[in-house]
Parts: structure tokens; sequence; C-alpha cells
């Protein structure tokens, strides 16, 4: 995966400049982001602070790992059915 350029910190200070007044266009501009990218930002973090948004990392990367963890569960179980369903 590839490493994201922002930190939290960083998406959170640059959302309240937007808030603030600056225009969105000068803002992506100045730091070098798309609007499409902005606006997604916005949608994911839009009223957090740096906490929250640090909480929410730590969430999504707890609930991959869960997932990846259930997947695998699951392909071990349909594994043992499937070699105990065989007649022997």
């Amino acid at each position: 995966m590839r490493k994201r350029r922002f930190k939290e910190e960083q998406i959170v200070s640059i959302l309240k400049e937007a808030e603030s007044g600056v225009p969105v266009k000068d803002l992506c501009r100045k730091h070098g982001v798309s609007d499409a990218t902005f606006y997604t930002w916005r949608k994911k973090y839009g009223g957090m602070e740096v906490g929250d948004a640090k909480k929410l990392r730590g969430l999504e990367e707890e609930n991959r790992q869960l997932k990846k963890l259930l997947a695998e569960t699951m392909l071990e179980n349909a594994a043992i059915k499937d070699v105990l369903s065989k007649k022997w």
C-alpha cells in the first residue's frame, strides 16, 4: 500500500482553513491536492478534531485486521467441510 502523503493533523488543519473562509481552489493549489481529494477529506473528516481523526484511523485499521481474520477462518471452515464431506 502506498504511504499517505498527509497526516490526520494536516488534513484537519486544511479543512479548518476552508471553514475559515479560504476558497477551496486556492487551498487545494496551495497544498497540492485535487478538489476531489479535498471533498473526500471533508466527507470523511469534516467536523472532527485531530484526536477524533486518529481514533478513526485506528478503528479502520482494527476493522481491516478483523475482516482479514474472519475471511481466513471462513476459508479454513470451508476447507474442513470439504474434507469431511468426502467419503473415504
